[in-house]
């Protein structure tokens, strides 16, 4: 062969090699954004929310943004089962507790994970409350108290859709009279919207042919390092209330309104929540940390005209989330009865600590509390409640 001829075979040779890397180097950020996206998005499967449970169809829907945010929420108990968000670095985690299939929610541990609560949430003192001189008794399946909607709340029961799209889903549900020992049938709605601007809206209306009373809510988990990685103790949160309402051993309000002010409850400057979280001072005591309702100051509002309630940024991740609300307060919970026992979507355990819940709501035990804020609906009224959980990154 010719010097020429193999100096052709070196230059080939040569071309080969650096075509081989330009296509090795081809695929950029938004790439492998892309692919990071899909991979967690494919840990969870659609197929194993695909149940029918007495004649009700169970399955998954998911909504989409422009940005890549993924909101996966099965229509039993209208539970956010994954929110996918990117950190700073572009990479996207899922940043709720949940499960990987439909029966995970039913194991003890995962009652309330991403669901909406009603009819009402939060705690009512033994079980009782009084509308026009009848009293109404409920479980008390929470200590002598009752919790969340009682044995079997919203989060248990299968919700119809309405109507849903790429970025928006509607559910609706007759809660029948009775139903819980809660008076009056109370037809309620519930739309999740998930904006451009990644905002995770909730709307929620209901209406009622008897006097009865209502306080919905939404329990997701959050853990802004992705779920089942570790604790929320080094999230920085800030509260938008100078004001708390105290508790007794049972986390029953006592009925007053206290300022947060000189107290390890005090959020009005942004801190770790770990800071103050073990205090030696008896409102930590009671609910073995955080896990109290805030009186939120009435503004600074946002576009639509909703206060805001809360910030809380992931130093190592970046990732932040704000909360919005119409609603007089928000339940502030640390993770406090969470002991290792579930294991996350991830394999993961879900540790002490490993989570918190901002839960927009009115006050607990408001119908017991005639200085709170009212929770009565009566026939003619709309309920009407709002709250948002918009997310971004800081660098």
């Amino acid at each position: 062969m010719s010097v020429k001829n193999l100096n052709y075979l070196f230059l080939a040779f040569l071309f080969a090699i650096s075509a081989c890397k330009r296509t090795e180097q081809k695929p950029a950020s938004d790439s492998n954004q892309t692919q990071q996206q899909t991979s967690m998005a494919n840990k969870i499967d659609p197929k194993k929310f695909e149940k029918v449970v007495e004649g009700d169809s169970i399955y998954m829907h998911v909504l989409k943004n422009k940005s890549g945010i993924e909101a996966y929420f099965t229509n039993y108990g209208q539970r956010l089962v994954a929110l996918y968000v990117p950190d700073k670095q572009g990479n996207f985690g899922d940043i709720v507790l949940g499960c990987n299939s439909l029966e995970g929610y039913y194991e003890p541990g995962t009652d309330y994970f991403g669901s909406t609560i009603g009819r009402y949430g939060n705690r009512i003192a033994k079980g009782k409350f009084t509308l026009d001189g009848k009293t109404y008794t409920l479980a008390t399946n929470n200590g002598p108290n009752h919790l969340h909607g009682g044995d079997k709340g919203y989060d248990e029961v299968v919700w119809a859709v309405d109507h849903a799209s790429n970025n928006e889903i509607q559910y609706s549900r007759t809660s029948p009279d009775g139903e819980e020992g809660y008076p009056g049938n109370l037809k309620v709605t519930v739309r999740y919207v998930l904006t451009d601007d990644n905002q995770l809206q909730i709307f929620y209306e209901a209406d009622t042919d008897q006097k009865t009373i209502v306080n919905l809510t939404h329990h997701s988990f959050f853990n802004l390092k992705g779920e089942g990685q570790g604790t929320i103790l080094d999230h920085i949160i800030e509260i938008n209330a100078d004001h708390y309402t105290p508790v007794d051993s049972t986390l029953i309000p006592l009925g007053t309104i206290d300022p947060v002010a000189g107290t390890p409850l005090d959020f009005t400057t942004a801190k770790p929540i770990g800071q103050d979280v073990d205090a030696d001072v008896e409102q930590l005591k009671h609910g073995g940390g955080f896990d109290h309702n805030y009186v939120l100051n009435p503004g600074p509002k946002n576009e639509d005209g909703l206060t805001f309630a809360a910030k809380v940024t992931e130093p190592e991740t970046g990732r932040v989330m704000e909360v919005y609300t119409n609603e007089p307060g928000m339940q502030f919970y640390s993770g406090n009865f969470m002991d290792g026992t579930v294991q996350g979507k991830n394999g993961e355990p879900y540790v002490y600590r490993g989570a918190i819940c901002l839960e927009t709501q009115h006050y607990p035990d408001s119908p017991n509390q005639p200085n709170f804020p009212s929770t009565v609906l009566e026939p003619g009224q709309t309920y009407t409640s709002a709250c948002v959980y918009k997310f971004s990154v800081v660098k």
